[in-house]
């Protein structure tokens, strides 16, 4: 099959020919359709999180199931599914627990491979690697069989795709990692297809006050449309100052920073409550340090730091959710896709990103 290949970092990825094994019992083959272009993918390809080798990203994919393995009772052959990066066992500690997104199945993020070690990809002897968990800058992927999960027919996958990351991601941060109860305000730094979906989840949970930073306008504008309240631009106004202003001298109650900057997280802290709370969605430089002005300050006024990864999302039960919420025009997916590139124009894809040209370029292979 076809698929977009990262050969080393700060390097252009190359389309060519890779080889996919069958499914093995529990998982199945995904016929890819779209898949959105993340950041996460881009801080693969600059370096800020390297992967061990070849690798194969994408992991905001939409697709159609073309065969299954031994065992698979949750989809069938023709079954129109959304990919998830952290598919939900179930079973192990976490998940009876209720804790989704540190399943086992999520460590295949941390080490490029399924869990019992291997990828399903390589070309010839040379094995390639699983990025993100998907591995959908593909025609094909293999995955166990809860990370596809099955969505109506008659809906678009182009427009679902984005389901996988972003959406989970942004609005389970806001439902989910920090139960965002009605009436609270929030602040979101940065936004990105995430930032974006954090904003339609604080006004899915009827936030009273959604104030939002970012330096290109397009986005704080369409951040508007989204439900925001109060824009903010970081190269001319004081963040921290302005939520104070806008709240009465109080902070907000949550703050999500949805750049990927580590260098926000103190921002972020000080812009929140006594009490308050700040969420770190973002995937920031696997070598930057996390690191705040005085930890006595900190714990005196009991700020909380919470991390979040996807979400703390249930995929099996959120993508459904997410996917009715859409049907009633409570989100709007389709504002977020302001692009689409086929598979031979990922690189072009990616420098858009790289530059803050629009939010999400979905790729139609």
């Amino acid at each position: 099959m076809r698929a977009a290949v990262l050969e080393t970092p700060n390097a252009p990825l190359v389309v060519t020919d890779v080889e996919l094994d069958d499914p093995h019992p529990g998982e199945v083959l995904v016929r890819v359709c779209h898949c959105g272009v993340c950041h996460s993918d881009l801080s693969m390809v600059d370096g800020s999180f390297p992967p061990p080798g070849p690798t194969v990203l994408g992991h905001e994919a939409a697709g159609v199931v073309e065969a299954v393995g031994d065992g698979v009772t949750m989809v069938a052959v023709g079954d129109h599914v959304v990919l998830t990066p952290c598919p939900p066992c179930g079973r192990c500690y976490w998940c009876v627990r209720g804790e989704w997104s540190a399943c086992e199945n999520s460590r295949s993020l941390m080490t490029f491979s399924h869990g019992d070690g291997g990828t399903r990809l390589r070309r010839g002897d040379e094995v390639i690697y699983r990025g993100l968990g998907v591995a959908a800058f593909a025609e094909h992927v293999v995955t166990d069989q809860t990370g596809a999960v099955p969505v109506p027919e008659d809906l678009p996958l182009d427009v679902l795709c984005v389901l996988g990351c972003a959406v989970q991601t942004g609005v389970g941060a806001v439902l989910h990692t920090a139960k965002v109860p009605p009436g609270a305000t929030v602040l979101v730094l940065g936004l990105g297809g995430v930032g974006l979906s954090v904003v339609q989840g604080a006004v899915l949970a009827a936030a009273s006050r959604i104030v939002v930073s970012d330096p290109v306008a397009e986005r704080r504008e369409l951040a508007r449309r989204f439900g925001a309240t109060d824009l903010l631009d970081p190269a001319t106004d004081d963040v921290v100052a302005a939520c104070f202003d806008l709240t009465g001298g109080i902070g907000v109650d949550v703050a999500f920073e949805a750049a990927g900057r580590s260098a926000l997280l103190g921002p972020a802290i000080d812009a929140t409550r006594f009490g308050g709370t700040t969420v770190l969605v973002g995937v920031p430089p696997v070598s930057d340090a996390l690191t705040y002005a005085s930890a006595a300050i900190f714990g005196a006024t009991e700020k909380k730091l919470l991390g979040c990864l996807l979400g703390g999302a249930n995929s099996r039960r959120d993508i459904p959710m997410l996917v009715d919420l859409w049907r009633h025009g409570r989100l709007d997916l389709e504002s977020m896709i302001t692009a689409r590139r086929p598979l031979d124009q990922i690189n072009e894809a990616l420098d858009d990103l790289a530059a803050g040209v629009g939010v999400r370029t979905v790729i139609d292979l």
